[in-house]
């Protein structure tokens, strides 16, 4: 099967905890689990609801905080922003807010009527969301064309090995909504394609794109 990304050849092997066939891209360093084992919304929000995320807890805030601990450094002249994914709470966008950003909120699931569809932001933020996507590439895409010129995207998402021996251990493919699978070379590839800056990467889970 070809990669969803770079559209080159990969090569598959086994989850073997649920014995889930993978593919794995060598080019983009980009693993997914076979389309079969996609889930939609609803059986999504059943995992979803699961999660108890209160925005009172300091925990759940420091969180957040760590991410825009990381990202607010190598941003700069942005008003406006949109929590993209943002699940049951908009604590991210409240942050935001706090830090004088206008943010707004959006999620398929439990806000899905909250996007304006015309209007761009400054910044763009998504943590724990792609890695649920059906169609990243897609979403990358259209996440830009949301963007104002010279905006950002920051995401957050784990960085898997680049190593199935080490895919087979980590607890991240657990969670059967998480589909795909990224590196920082795999937001490098996209920003090729979709002619977008890489500005920076924690080595981990996080990074920020920005746009020409």
């Amino acid at each position: 099967m070809n990669c969803h990304i770079c559209n080159q050849m990969t090569v598959s092997f086994s989850y073997i905890r649920d014995d889930i066939l993978c593919y794995h891209c060598k080019s983009c360093e980009y693993i997914f689990k076979a389309p079969e084992y996609y889930q939609d919304l609803e059986t999504q929000k059943e995992r979803y609801n699961l999660h108890v995320n209160n925005e009172e807890d300091a925990g759940y805030r420091a969180y957040f905080q760590r991410f825009l601990d990381f990202v607010l450094p190598y941003i700069s002249n942005v008003k406006t922003a949109l929590d993209f994914g943002c699940g049951r709470t908009s604590l991210l966008a409240k942050l935001l807010e706090e830090e004088g950003i206008a943010c707004a909120y959006y999620d398929p699931i439990y806000h899905p009527d909250t996007l304006d569809e015309k209007k761009k932001y400054d910044l763009i933020v998504s943590t724990e969301v792609f890695e649920h996507l059906h169609q990243p590439r897609e979403v990358f895409a259209q996440l830009l064309e949301k963007l104002k010129s010279g905006g950002y995207l920051a995401i957050q998402t784990e960085f898997h090995s680049n190593e199935q021996v080490s895919f087979q251990k980590w607890w991240y493919p657990k969670d059967t909504t998480h589909i795909v699978f990224f590196r920082a070379k795999t937001f490098r590839v996209l920003c090729e394609m979709y002619g977008c800056k890489f500005m920076v990467d924690n080595g981990k889970n996080m990074i920020v794109i920005s746009k020409n």
